[in-house]
C-alpha cells in the first residue's frame, strides 16, 4: 500500500487542507493520505499553537467517515521539534510492507533545503506536489516527484484564527462540524 503523508500543523484543518488530501487520495497512485499532526514544527512559531490532541481531534472530525483518509498522532511520541526524516524512518521501519511518500506544496518544495537531513528524503521517498500560486515546482534530478494539478483555495489557518479572534465568522472555512466544535470550545478567541 502507498501513503502520503501530508504534515501540518493543523491549525485549524479547513476545507483548503481537505480538499488536497481528498485530491492526492483519488487522482493519483496514492492508495491513502495521512494528514499527520505535527506537534512542533521547526520552522515555525508555536505561538497561538492549539494543544496538539485538540488539533488532531479537529482533523478527525473534519476527515469523518472518509476511507482513504486518516488523521496521524504518530509525530505526538518522537522527538520535538518535529522533523519530516525522523518521522519517514520511524515509520519506514515500523510498517516495512508500506510505502510512504510525502504531499506538499510547491512553496513547501522550494524551501526544502531549510529541512534536516532533506537529500535523504529525496533519495528515499516519493513526494507528490500540489502546484501553489506564485511558487513554481522545482525539480530535484533523479528524484521521484509528482506534480499534481489540484484544485487550490488561498486559505490560511493563520488568517482564520485572525477572523475568529476578531469575531467574524469562518463558517465556510472549515467543516461544519469543525466550525461548532472551534465555536463551542472558544478556540483561538485569544
Amino acid at each position: 500500500m502507498k501513503i502520503g503523508l501530508y504534515f501540518g500543523s493543523f491549525n485549524p484543518i479547513h476545507v483548503g487542507h481537505l480538499i488536497i488530501a481528498n485530491h492526492m487520495a483519488y487522482h493519483t497512485d496514492l492508495d491513502k493520505v495521512w494528514l499527520v499532526v505535527t506537534p512542533q514544527n521547526p520552522l515555525k512559531s508555536t505561538a497561538g499553537l492549539l494543544n496538539e490532541y485538540d488539533r488532531l481531534h479537529l482533523v478527525e472530525l473534519a476527515i469523518g467517515e472518509e476511507p482513504r483518509l486518516r488523521a496521524s498522532n504518530v509525530e505526538f511520541s518522537l522527538p520535538r521539534p518535529s522533523y519530516t526524516i525522523d518521522t519517514l524512518a520511524y515509520l519506514a521501519e515500523k510498517y516495512p510492507m508500506q510505502e510512504f511518500a510525502v504531499v506538499l506544496g510547491s512553496d513547501s518544495l522550494q524551501n526544502l533545503p531549510r529541512w534536516k537531513n532533506y537529500e535523504m528524503i529525496l533519495q528515499h521517498f516519493s513526494l507528490y506536489v500540489y502546484l501553489r500560486p506564485g511558487y513554481p515546482a522545482v525539480s530535484y534530478p533523479d528524484t521521484r516527484i509528482t506534480v499534481v494539478k489540484a484544485p487550490f483555495l488561498d486559505i490560511s489557518s493563520s488568517h482564520i484564527r485572525k477572523m475568529i479572534k476578531e469575531g467574524k465568522s469562518v463558517r465556510y472555512l472549515v467543516t461544519s462540524n469543525v466550525y461548532d466544535y472551534i465555536k463551542n470550545n472558544h478556540y483561538y478567541l485569544h
